[in-house]
Parts: C-alpha cells; structure tokens; sequence
C-alpha cells in the first residue's frame, strides 16, 4: 500500500500526518506502530488523520505510537490545523477525541505554504483541578494529566518516575505524568511522561495547559492577569502563562472564574518537517 504522508513537528512532539478526506484510511494498529517506530519506520510520537466531518471543517483522529486511537492531543492538534491551513482551508472548527475546537493560524509568513506556522488552539473548558499531594494537581484537559512542582527538572529521572505513576493503583486507567519547575521568572519549566508514547516526548500540549492551570491553582505569579467582564455579568481573570518544554516554547491563555477555566487557548509553533510517499505492507 502507498501513502503519502506528512510529517509536523509542535515543539519537539512529532506526528505523521495523512489526508482521510477520501475515507479510504484503513492500516491496522501493527501498521501504525511501525510507521511510528523510530528504527524500524518514519519514527513519531503518533500519527492523525484528517477527514471529512459533520459537525465540523473536518475531524481528526489521533493514534499513539502503540499503534491504538488516543485521546486528545493538543500539539496534534496544532499540527493538524497547519496542515489543514496547507490544504486550503479557510475556517479551523474541527472535530477531535474530546468534542469540537476551534483554532486560528496567527502566523504564517508565507501563507498557506509556510513550514513554520503559529497556531492558537482552543482546548475544552476543564471544570476541577484537585490536590492530589504535596505540591502535586491532578486535571483533564481532553487527557487526564498528573502534575507535580519540583525544584530542578533538568535532572529529574522523569522516565522512571513517570513510568511509576502512569502505572499507579490510584490511575487504574493510565495516567500522564508531568513534572515542572518554577523558574525565578515565572516560567514553567516542563518534561512529560505520555501514557501511549511509553516515554518522554520533547513537549505536550495537554499537559501543558493542565501544567498551567496547576500552576494557578499552586498560586504561582502568571506572566500576565487582567479583569475581564463574562458573558453573564460577572468578572474573571484573563491569565497567561509560558512554559519551556524540552523541544520548544508554548503559552497557554484562559480565564478563570469560580474554580472553572474557560475560553483556554494553547499557542505555538506546528512545523512541517518533509512530505514524502512510502509503501506499507
């Protein structure tokens, strides 16, 4: 079988991206377990496919690495709006594992054909972020997500650590393990252990926003707070927060009012890597 694949790049988070408009998609999980093998395939942390939609632009579906569908993935996502903006299309309401996101393409150098985009992608409201321990949230940002403030992150073992709570009794379903520290700045310095990957990505998008929605709720300064008027009358705030992941940088936006975050946004950069054709078999 032939495919013609795309592979984009969000901070380090790689995905092999295929055209399913047609609906003619139908490798099984072996196949794409080993497109996604770094020695023996492409090599990628999973693989999405865009097809036509209902009740949207269009619908991604998003695979990890093991080959079985995921739950969301806010990088892939990301990616996935910069390859539809590649495509033509002009408007980024798409279906996804956790319901409907809207997105924008802020910035595109070369327009459509720009292999470094920005894109801003709009995550599901998140209505709790529980303590689970001593500096330590639990949250759902489309994915279920473990985050724990540390003090230095560069050295921390975060494969065997995160390995350790992604197969927690507390966690009978898996878990995503995320660890952050504070810098004197106030940036959010991150490494994540994903559930499906069975390692360390260079970034994640899910976790990201759940680090930074912790991050309030740890009471840590955000780079930037304002009051704003809500649809109902009463006020919230605006909050922004940057974060390092070990492939790049991100920001995660939204406003926050009676413990429920709302209008969240994770930006950053979605980059073509190459375009090629490869047979399957």
């Amino acid at each position: 079988m032939k495919l013609h694949i795309y592979k984009y790049q969000g901070a380090g988070n790689d995905f092999i991206v295929i055209d399913n408009r047609k609906g003619d998609f139908n490798l099984n999980w072996k196949q794409i377990k080993l497109l996604c093998d770094r020695r023996f395939g492409i090599g990628s942390d999973g693989l999405m496919t865009l097809s036509k939609s209902t009740k949207g632009n269009f619908k991604m579906d998003y695979y990890n690495c093991d080959g079985y569908l995921g739950t969301m993935c806010g990088n892939g996502g990301r990616c996935i709006v910069a390859f539809a903006h590649l495509l033509g299309f002009k408007k980024f309401i798409f279906e996804a594992y956790d319901g409907i996101h809207t997105a924008d393409v802020i910035k595109a150098p070369n327009g459509r054909k720009s292999r470094e985009k920005i894109i801003r992608l709009g995550m599901r409201d998140v209505n709790e972020c529980s303590k689970y321990a001593e500096n330590t949230y639990l949250t759902d940002t489309g994915t279920e997500h473990y985050i724990e403030f540390i003090k230095d992150v560069d050295s921390y073992p975060v494969f065997e650590m995160g390995r350790k709570i992604r197969y927690h009794k507390d966690f009978p379903n898996g878990m995503n393990a995320n660890f952050v520290e504070i810098t004197p700045k106030g940036l959010l310095k991150i490494r994540t252990y994903e559930r499906g990957v069975e390692d360390e990505t260079f970034a994640c998008g899910t976790g990201s926003t759940a680090a930074a929605i912790a991050a309030y709720c740890h009471g840590v300064k955000p780079a930037s707070e304002r009051v704003v008027k809500l649809a109902n009358g009463k006020t919230g705030n605006k909050v922004k927060y940057n974060l390092k992941a070990r492939g790049g940088d991100l920001s995660v936006e939204f406003t926050t009012h009676d413990g429920i975050f709302s209008d969240i946004s994770l930006i950053g950069p979605a980059t073509l890597v190459f375009e090629t054709e490869i047979v399957i078999c």
